[in-house]
């Protein structure tokens, strides 16, 4: 329930995503977006309805859930005072992987994940985007079936966050399906096959991006100028990603 009220935090949510594609599901703070994760990775359970995760029952077969999916939440989940490698190995042995197995999967992850030249620093003098970059891979050690990121760019700069979209995109390419949680509309049209709105604990509009945007109007042509973001990208990665006056 909304604190103060009898409204439930979620209710008629009717969700399906199938492997290889992502799930978007957008909303301002307080739509319930966070809660509904909490419920379909078990970490809350819900008081009636039911759902299933990678084919098993989130209320009665909670635990087989949570062996099919990986889970990055909005705050690091990782020791601060261990370095890179130290937490993906530490999460491989805790997650029942051998010792062997730990360490070697946790060298393809910082490889993956550009991580290997800041493999042994300490996680806390990482900057934000490589502590989100190790989030993501700490929760992929264990090759989940179901990935889920809650607002996965937020309070990254544009570089930080054109690269986390990219290692999402690397992960569904393998077959991963991926719900994510966001407040930033382009996110969900960079990364979503399906995106759903929520307010108030309820679906608003579902549909595929391309779907979602013709509700709003026919196509149209728009001439922009160059924003600032566009300057920091060009800065970071060179002129050919800037395009002044480009039709979008």
């Amino acid at each position: 329930m909304f604190p103060g009220s009898d409204r439930p935090a979620i209710s008629e949510v009717d969700l399906t995503l199938s492997e290889g594609r992502v799930l978007a599901i957008l909303g301002s703070n307080g739509a319930g977006k966070t809660t509904l994760l909490r419920m379909l990775t078990t970490l809350a359970a819900p008081t009636s309805g039911t759902a299933k995760v990678a084919g098993h029952d989130i209320i009665r077969d909670g635990s087989a859930v949570r062996g099919r999916i990986g889970v990055v939440g909005q705050y690091a989940a990782v020791d601060e005072v261990l370095s890179g490698r130290a937490n993906l190995e530490l999460f491989g042995r805790l997650l029942g992987l051998n010792r062997a197995t730990a360490k070697r999967r946790a060298e393809e992850l910082l490889s993956q994940f550009d991580l290997i030249d800041a493999a042994d620093r300490p996680v806390g003098k990482y900057s934000g985007g490589m502590r989100r970059r190790i989030d993501l891979a700490v929760a992929l050690i264990c090759k989940p079936d179901v990935l889920f990121i809650d607002e996965p760019t937020t309070g990254l700069d544009p570089v930080a966050r054109r690269d986390l979209w990219a290692a999402v995109k690397a992960r569904v390419c393998e077959g991963t399906a991926v719900v994510l949680t966001t407040q930033y509309l382009e996110e969900a049209d960079a990364l979503a096959d399906d995106v759903v709105i929520l307010r108030e604990g309820r679906v608003l509009v579902a549909g595929t991006s391309w779907e979602l945007k013709r509700l709003a109007g026919e196509p149209r042509t728009e001439v922009r100028e160059p924003t600032l973001e566009d300057l920091y990208l060009q800065l970071h990665t060179g002129p050919a990603q800037v395009h002044p006056g480009k039709e979008t």
